[in-house]
């Protein structure tokens, strides 16, 4: 039977042993379609498995067709950022609690991923933000990727942070606040949409600015071009700590007169969903919408 992937490497959720049955099911299923199957090498970790060859992301990227993530929106935001730049295609399987991003419940898992390697598939692309630290001396960091947000945010005080933002050099406002979110449209179902953020559709190529408990009510969330480039100042003389966050997951703190620069990154995440994914039915089923009348 020929299959539309051929070489298909398996990720889990980093240090979660209660995913090996799921796993398990899943080189069962692809060895029987004559699938190569490979495991990252953390969760190789945690799923014993025989003669099972383990690689490492960079490897994953070079050899693999498609990568299959196991776990929930957090394991699958992590695979993203490690392969976007060799353009494999993800396929989540949900076994978190929301699940905006991995679509495939465990339950059908057999019956979507038969119909994935036979061609019976959609793909889509979103984006990502890069992010680069210039430092007040003059140095510059670069950070990291951030599939769904990048946040600046007060750091373990009680103080608010003071920042200065600027979309293509052209500044927009100064603002006291718990901190700022850029957010893809991707990221729009996250962090931002708890803050008050709106939800955009994730084909957008677009970026949400959204401000985290600002000191005056008048600034609100703002939705800009993709393309555009996102300064953001911590205001020199301010003694709060404060430091950037990409995905909730990656962490740098930051001084007076630092500056985060936001930006597009040239690179897509590539996504596979079973046929007929409709997004709107996942934000009714996750956020609890009624039904059509």
């Amino acid at each position: 039977m020929e299959n539309t992937f051929n070489r298909i490497s398996l990720i889990g959720k980093y240090g979660e042993t209660s995913i090996s049955g799921t796993v398990v099911e899943l080189i069962r299923l692809l060895h029987g379609r004559g699938v190569e199957v490979t495991m990252e090498e953390q969760t190789a970790r945690c799923i014993e498995h025989e003669a099972l060859p383990i690689l490492s992301y960079e490897e994953i990227g070079q050899q693999s067709d498609l990568a299959i993530v196991i776990g929930g929106d957090g394991t699958l935001l992590h695979a993203a950022r490690n392969l976007v730049n060799y353009g494999v295609p993800l396929l989540g399987i949900n076994l978190g609690r929301l699940g905006f991003l991995v679509d495939v419940s465990p339950d059908d898992m057999a019956e979507r991923v038969n119909e994935i390697l036979d061609g019976k598939f959609e793909e889509e692309q979103r984006i990502l933000l890069t992010t680069d630290i210039e430092r007040h001396d003059g140095n510059t960091h670069s950070m990291s990727d951030a599939f769904n947000d990048v946040v600046v945010h007060k750091w373990d005080v009680a103080r608010m942070i003071e920042t200065e933002t600027f979309i293509n050099g052209r500044f927009l406002n100064s603002m006291r606040s718990d901190g700022l979110i850029v957010s893809t449209p991707t990221g729009s179902t996250a962090y931002a949409l708890s803050s008050g953020g709106p939800i955009l559709d994730p084909d957008m190529d677009a970026m949400i600015l959204v401000p985290i408990c600002p000191h005056t009510m008048s600034y609100r969330p703002i939705v800009i071009d993709g393309d555009s480039e996102v300064e953001i100042h911590v205001k020199e003389g301010y003694l709060s700590k404060a430091q950037v966050t990409c995905d909730g997951q990656i962490n740098l703190g930051l001084v007076s007169g630092d500056k985060i620069l936001i930006r597009k990154k040239d690179r897509f995440v590539r996504l596979i969903h079973p046929c007929k994914h409709n997004h709107y039915e996942i934000l009714r089923a996750k956020l609890h919408w009624g039904e059509q009348f």
